[in-house]
């Protein structure tokens, strides 16, 4: 008991300031695509974004953050910081790739890419194929703050760790949820659409906002652009690396796989799956738990909507893309939820002898201690329904018929 009351003190707390910000109007200005990008020119001191299509994107997203998202004032100037991170950190690799050139000739050989369902244990993956220092992975404070603040090396990293972490800290005081849902410090390993959100042209922004708009134009786009960025951000983080394979992962790769595979043709694939009925209120609550602190309105009932109706798209791809992949020269791996639940390290074995890699005796040590010290990857009971979301049981199984039968799953 006494472990809840800060949380809701905390959560208390915010809504007050909330209520206190609106009152009196602050942060109530309108975002601006033009404010922003001279904002982030003015700190940084740059003014070359590069090659990237950026105006459309922003002004498509800030026009559905104001139409659509209901933003309240912690909203807002969340979403302004947001904005101003991403524009200047792409000044910034624009800054780097003309000192040193040689960053676009890094070579990102055979990435490893883990996708499929949500919620269906990608993330436990992602961390235990950390445990092999021959694996690199894009951390959480490498997509947050990718450039140095200071000269000195290990001290700049340990400082932007230190401040990402505060910063999840923070966003745990407000949303209490996030601690059991999906667990994150600084140095978790992140997922690729907080890589794409650089270029203002990624899902990540409709997982923490309702705005149709801004998804249905991203869904319309081709998404070679933000894979070809992705491939330019992992080519900057690899410069001056040496003898590694990246591991990357997203459930929304599932909905780009040809243009992944356009930027990546020798991509490998890890495929995870889990009964939708189970997947969908896990999501929903995760969804509406990231959506609360920046919004003034929730909908749980136009949350689980779409997200069903997104992931009835979903399983569909998942399906014609298997019976595609499976002929090609390296065929994807697939894992069930429950199987993989049951032995994540022999999982992870598995994963390495399907794709013909070495692996150390001192890697597999190091999974099973972790599978010992967080035997679900840290993530506690989800009680979410699917009724909570409105849901019937019976018409998610019927949407999800195809997907079901295709793995001889049980809803």
């Amino acid at each position: 008991m006494d472990d809840d009351r800060p949380r809701v003190s905390g959560r208390r707390g915010f809504h007050w300031l909330n209520n206190v910000a609106e009152s009196v109007g602050l942060f109530g200005g309108p975002l601006s695509t033009r404010d922003l990008i001279r904002s982030a020119q003015a700190n940084t001191g740059l003014t070359d974004f590069g090659e990237w299509d950026i105006e459309e994107p922003l002004d498509i997203l800030i026009s559905s953050y104001e139409a659509e998202a209901n933003l309240n004032p912690f909203g807002r100037m969340a979403a302004r910081w947001d904005l101003l991170r991403f524009l200047s950190n792409l000044l910034k690799f624009r800054q780097a790739e003309i000192a040193n050139p040689e960053i676009l000739d890094e070579k990102v050989e055979q990435p490893i890419f883990i996708t499929g369902m949500p919620r269906s244990g990608t993330s436990f993956l992602h961390e235990l194929l950390c445990e092999d220092p021959s694996n690199w992975a894009v951390r959480c404070w490498e997509t947050i703050y990718p450039f140095a603040m200071t000269r000195r090396v290990t001290e700049d990293t340990d400082r932007r760790r230190r401040k990402v972490d505060r910063q999840l800290a923070s966003f745990t005081w407000i949303a209490p949820e996030i601690a059991s849902l999906h667990p994150i410090t600084a140095d978790s390993p992140q997922e690729c659409t907080e890589i794409t959100g650089h270029i203002f042209r990624s899902m990540r922004f409709d997982t923490t906002h309702y705005v149709p708009t801004y998804r249905h134009w991203l869904d319309s786009q081709s998404q070679l652009a933000p894979y070809r960025f992705h491939r330019r951000f992992l080519q900057h983080l690899q410069h001056g690396r040496k003898g590694g394979r990246w591991i990357l992962k997203s459930p929304d790769h599932v909905f780009a796989l040809d243009a992944l595979r356009e930027v990546y043709p020798d991509a490998r694939f890890v495929f995870m799956h889990r009964p939708p009925l189970a997947v969908m209120p896990s999501l929903a609550r995760l969804t509406e738990a990231l959506r609360q602190p920046f919004t003034k309105r929730l909908d749980r009932r136009q949350i689980g909507t779409d997200l069903a109706e997104r992931w009835r798209q979903g399983t569909a791809i998942i399906a014609s893309a298997t019976e595609s992949l499976e002929r090609s020269p390296e065929p994807p791996l697939h894992f069930q939820f429950q199987e993989f639940v049951r032995d994540p390290a022999g999982a992870v074995e598995t994963l390495y002898a399907h794709f013909g890699l070495p692996l150390a005796d001192e890697t597999t040590a190091a999974v099973r201690d972790l599978v010992a010290r967080k035997p679900t990857g840290g993530n506690g009971l989800n009680h979410g329904r699917l009724e909570d979301y409105g849901l019937d049981p019976q018409s998610e199984r019927r949407r999800f018929s195809h997907y079901l039968t295709f793995l001889n799953l049980e809803a």
